[in-house]
């Protein structure tokens, strides 16, 4: 077997695990909870940023 040869099945084994992490990522029924999960995680880390930074302001007087 030359070196085309080789490159040419890494290429295919390649290939086939690339397809398979596709596939399971898509159609795992049991990983989607996390995935959702670490989907939705930056906004809520914004939402509990923004509530400190709201928590922090002082309030405005305006009866004053």
């Amino acid at each position: 077997m030359g070196f085309g040869e080789w490159h040419g099945i890494w290429t295919v084994i390649i290939l086939v695990l690339f397809l398979a992490i596709v596939g399971w990522s898509f159609f795992s029924r049991r990983a989607k909870k996390q995935f959702d999960e670490a989907a939705n995680s930056i906004f809520e880390e914004e939402n509990a940023e923004s509530s400190v930074k709201d928590s922090d302001k002082p309030e405005s007087k305006k009866d004053e």
